[in-house]
């Protein structure tokens, strides 16, 4: 059930903030046991930062 929850949760946000910003790519997506405690705006965060990197 975490499991499920933590993928929506990165889903949404590479759909939402990321996704639209990226040429078309593969993006391999690989969360650390800490992700699934972490809170929305965390996840977030750490995601755009590090995708900011990318472009």
């Amino acid at each position: 059930m975490a499991r499920n929850r933590l993928r929506r949760r990165l889903r949404e946000i590479l759909r939402r903030e990321v996704l639209r910003n990226l040429p078309a790519i593969d993006l391999v997506i690989r969360a650390k046991r800490s992700a699934y405690t972490a809170s929305f705006a965390d996840l977030r965060a750490e995601l755009t930062a590090a995708v900011e990197t990318l472009t």
